[in-house]
């Protein structure tokens, strides 16, 4: 069956996206939850693996997130990481009134920025039953720290207190680039794969993509921390994939995380950077989520 466009309310914002129905299911089915990292729009391989998702017996729901692609939202371009995993409950509400829908074998599953989403969601959210989370941002403070020079930081917490006054006067929320091409220039992923990747997966598949965020954004990002509920997830069946060369989402700062978690859980090291898990490493990031699904969910 094809999939079809969806939408939801969350607490008064539209949120849009894909449903793909559970192939060859006779009754209910599992549904995995999914949504994108920092400034992705679904349309950056969400759809292969919902779809993959899909043709294995589960039922899968991808949404952009608030104030991004297809889904409403203001002010645009702006990334609340707790709004973000609120409307991630929102999507597992709505996923739960559909007729395809086993209500009692939910998993989610996310990646980077999103990766970090489903940690808090595993810890927090009873009706989650199995968490997939792929190369996560695990501690904002921490991961800026391993990306901007130290005599870099003073200067962005001027711009973050500047930019507050000027929003309270009613001014337009300053903004910053995702991604750049030189990486000592400002943008919220300073690292040449995120500019690779981003700028030919927009030009590819996602012309809606823009390459910029609100700079609030990324004040609210040093201030998200997923690895400080790691622990609550258990007993839920944790699968943790990272990118062994990971200078994005540092792979030190995953392992870390991992080690905190309680079981059951499961590791599984991906080849490559943080990017080639949605490309060349597709089938290596894919297959162990998929599986993970079909053991916990299915069983």
């Amino acid at each position: 069956m094809a999939r079809r466009d969806i939408e939801f309310d969350a607490e008064g914002t539209t949120l849009r996206g894909w449903f793909y129905p559970a192939e060859g299911a006779s009754s209910t089915a599992p549904v995995i939850v999914m949504a994108h990292g920092l400034s992705a729009v679904k349309e950056m391989f969400l759809d292969k693996y919902a779809a993959a998702f899909s043709e294995a017996g589960l039922n899968a729901l991808v949404f952009d997130n608030r104030n991004f692609g297809a889904s409403d939202g203001e002010p645009r371009q702006e990334i609340d990481p707790v709004a973000q995993v609120r409307d991630y409950r929102h999507a597992i509400t709505y996923a739960l009134t559909l007729p395809e829908v086993d209500r009692n074998q939910v998993g989610v599953w996310g990646s980077s920025y999103s990766g970090g989403h489903v940690l808090t969601l595993g810890a927090f959210d009873s009706r989650v039953k199995a968490v997939v989370s792929q190369v996560p941002l695990v501690n904002g403070y921490e991961n800026i720290r391993s990306l901007v020079r130290s005599d870099f930081i003073g200067g962005f917490r001027d711009m973050f207190d500047a930019d507050r006054e000027a929003r309270f006067r009613g001014e337009a929320p300053g903004m910053v680039p995702a991604v750049s091409e030189d990486p000592l220039g400002p943008a919220a992923m300073p690292t040449p794969d995120s500019y690779t990747w981003f700028t030919e997966t927009h030009e590819e598949r996602a012309p809606a993509w823009r390459n910029e965020i609100t700079l609030r954004s990324v004040e609210m990002l040093s201030e998200y921390s997923p690895d400080s509920v790691v622990e609550r997830i258990s007993p839920k069946p944790l699968l943790m994939l990272v990118a062994a060369n990971d200078v994005l989402t540092p792979t030190e700062l995953a392992l870390a995380t991992y080690e905190k978690a309680r079981e059951p859980k499961k590791l599984v090291m991906l080849p490559g950077g943080h990017f080639d898990a949605y490309v060349k490493g597709f089938d290596a990031s894919m297959i162990p989520a998929r599986d993970w699904f079909l053991e916990h969910l299915t069983s």
